[in-house]
């Protein structure tokens, strides 16, 4: 299932192998939220090539509803797309945006921040809601803890995300799939806080029920760069060096770096996508690409191999050189920085378009950097 083909100090190059094909790591997964990657079309994401997007769960089960998209053959289907599919649990969601929620030993009640309706979920109805969608790694259901946090409630909550992944994992052996060729893969979430002991409890419980891969949540909410980085050198080495290891939520591309030197495999953010939206742009910095340089030698954090740009400040007014002379976009080569500003002025959609395809372009750029230089 992973195969881990080459390592940089504790940096991993492999490859995971899912019923949908095959994803080269370290990866990086778009954001599909609501069964579309916002502004750009399936041929599109293609052409970016990622081998792999993430749904969310919560989202789908709200609209179009999981029922729904089982009739409608499944999200691939439903969204025309062919390769791996990831999705959450739908609890970070839940525990963020749910207006009123309430949690038991059983799951979490809560209502819709959409129409207010009532839900329950358990970790059983989680993992049936990503089979109706048709996920190729499913998330197991855990409790999102806000941080800061008492210790004594962290402890709890270690306890209770345990006890939901192993009914996660016996509700999927159960299902009525060939477990060998069909099975979706189930991922454990490791969580605990800034706790280094809640940290390895959680890892070391999860390992011991065994899971396809280990996600570590509970981070990129506000603590900074460092603890974030601190978390993942007390956590990474108490997983399993056969099983990928995915971080949830992160991040920018110097985080992104610093994360995979420490022996993560796995990335989504809305960073990209979302930035792009408000006419942020994320760039190579070309002394750098003409260094040739390794970009996992880089200082700690730096952030010397890109730059970023606000496309809609003056200064790009009468700015006529190309939004990305590096993109294989034909469209980021030919319009100019002034034309894209202005597209935003005026709140055309081509702008958010545009932005999208180079924020998405970099972020995987990155990724194929990254293994490149590992191997």
């Amino acid at each position: 299932m992973y195969k881990l083909n080459a390592k940089k100090s504790n940096s991993r190059r492999g490859e995971l192998t899912t019923r949908k094909g095959v994803i080269q790591t370290p990866c990086f997964m778009p954001i599909a939220t609501k069964g579309a990657i916002k502004t750009i079309t399936a041929d599109e994401v293609r052409e970016l090539s990622p081998d792999v997007i993430l749904g969310n769960t919560y989202h789908l089960m709200l609209r179009p509803g999981s029922d729904e998209i089982k009739d409608l053959g499944g999200l691939h289907r439903f969204m025309d797309w062919e390769k791996p599919i990831l999705t959450d649990s739908g609890g970070f969601q839940v525990f963020s945006l749910a207006k009123i929620r309430k949690i038991t030993a059983e799951g979490v009640k809560f209502n819709s921040h959409i129409s207010g309706k009532e839900f329950f979920m358990s970790p059983e109805d989680s993992i049936k809601i990503q089979m109706n969608i048709g996920s190729d790694i499913m998330m197991v259901l855990d409790e999102c803890v806000e941080l800061p946090a008492e210790r004594s409630y962290l402890e709890k909550s270690v306890d209770l995300t345990t006890v939901w992944a192993k009914r996660c994992k016996d509700f999927l052996l159960n299902q009525p799939i060939n477990q060998s060729t069909n099975k979706p893969l189930l991922f454990g979430i490791v969580q605990g806080g800034l706790e280094s002991d809640l940290r390895k409890k959680s890892a070391k419980d999860l390992v011991e029920i065994g899971f396809d891969g280990y996600a570590i949540g509970g981070l990129s909410v506000g603590e900074s760069e460092q603890e974030m980085c601190s978390t993942l050198d007390f956590t990474c080495p108490e997983l399993p060096e056969n099983r990928p290891r995915y971080l949830m939520g992160v991040g920018y591309p110097h985080q992104i770096v610093e994360a995979v030197k420490r022996g993560i495999d796995m990335f989504d953010c809305v960073i990209p996508t979302r930035e792009a939206r408000h006419g942020r742009l994320y760039l190579w910095n070309d002394l750098f690409l003409e260094s040739d340089r390794n970009i996992l030698d880089l200082g700690e954090f730096s952030k010397e191999f890109y730059n970023t740009i606000n496309i809609k400040n003056e200064e790009y007014k009468f700015d006529l050189k190309p939004i990305n002379s590096n993109s294989k976009f034909p469209e980021l080569q030919k319009y100019s920085k002034a034309y894209l500003r202005h597209l935003f002025v005026t709140e055309d959609p081509l702008a958010q378009r545009l932005s999208t395809l180079n924020n998405l372009e970099f972020y995987l750029g990155l990724m194929e950097k990254i293994r490149k230089d590992i191997q």
